[in-house]
């Protein structure tokens, strides 16, 4: 699949010394969904405005669609829809003047198909001739996307895009994302909802403290760094876990009297093994459930790894 962005040996440091990113390189792939996940302060948001030319980087280089971001400025950010965290909204235009304008800033012409169908997809249709500063936080949320969608991207970059938005709304302008990557577009986003970067990504990057950490695809990072825990409710409670039973590293809560064994997702599980010893040793199982590692689970030992 060939890459539509392109970062090699990215840096970014203020005049206080304070590395905000050090030695990024990136290939982002034509018509993906990839995810930049990672703490407040991790550097994502600096990442996302370097690439879109709101930020001077120290050194490297970016190149968009071939075009450099440099030198090819205009080239480049023509092609660039972004959405920001912060609702940098006109509050006296409509909304419709909001989209309007905004296509006329990056010189296009009128396109009302493409503005009415906007506008229905983001369910701003009804509320076109309202002034922005009268809308809910979710609704301006979804005029900026409206406003990115303007110039017609092939790469669109949403930065916590359902921040503050109601779960109805959310589901909304992911159902959007869905039809964009369709469409060919490419869509970096980065978010703390982890169950919408889990369902949505194709890839996922792991930035912390200004480095990029890992980049995966997602069924990749679930398979290799993913874990399942068998939970074992006993029928009797348990004094001990036997000796003969340590390979196992079980863990028991008499609380609820349950066994826990945990193994890595795709490795062999030993399960078989281990319910058959159970019974030699005259342990009697109530019940069984199982649990899979969430793309936050994953995320948060990550974190905790990098920062200890």
């Amino acid at each position: 699949m060939k890459e539509i962005i392109a970062i090699k040996h990215l840096n970014k440091t203020y005049a206080n010394n304070v590395v905000a990113l050090g030695d990024i390189t990136l290939s982002i792939n034509r018509g993906e969904i990839f995810a930049l996940l990672g703490p407040n302060g991790a550097g994502k948001t600096t990442l996302i405005n370097a690439i879109c030319g709101l930020v001077q980087t120290t050194s490297g280089t970016i190149t968009i669609d071939g075009y450099d971001h440099k030198s090819d400025y205009r080239k480049a950010r023509a092609i660039i829809g972004l959405v920001p965290q912060e609702l940098f909204l006109d509050p006296f235009l409509t909304v419709l003047q909001t989209l309007t304008y905004q296509r006329g800033l990056f010189g296009k012409k009128p396109d009302q198909k493409l503005l009415h169908k906007t506008l229905k997809s983001l369910s701003l249709w009804d509320k076109r001739n309202q002034r922005v500063r009268t809308l809910s936080g979710g609704m301006k949320r979804r005029v900026l996307i409206g406003k990115a969608l303007m110039n017609e991207p092939k790469v669109l970059f949403l930065d916590e895009p359902t921040a503050g938005v109601d779960i109805e709304l959310r589901r909304g302008m992911w159902d959007l994302v869905w039809q964009l990557k369709k469409s060919g577009t490419t869509i970096i986003l980065t978010t703390h909802y982890l169950e919408e970067a889990q369902e949505m990504a194709d890839r996922i990057g792991i930035i912390t403290n200004g480095d990029l950490k890992l980049v995966e695809r997602k069924e990749t990072l679930m398979q290799q760094l993913g874990k399942k825990s068998l939970v074992i409710t006993l029928r009797d409670p348990l004094q001990k876990i036997p000796q003969e039973l340590s390979h196992y590293h079980l863990t028991y809560d008499a609380t609820k009297n349950t066994l826990t064994y945990t193994y890595d997702i795709g490795a062999h599980t030993g399960i078989t093994a281990l319910l058959s010893d159970l019974k030699a040793h005259h342990i009697t199982i109530a019940d069984l459930t199982s649990k899979e590692s969430s793309l936050e689970d994953i995320f948060v030992e990550l974190i905790n790894e990098h920062q200890s």
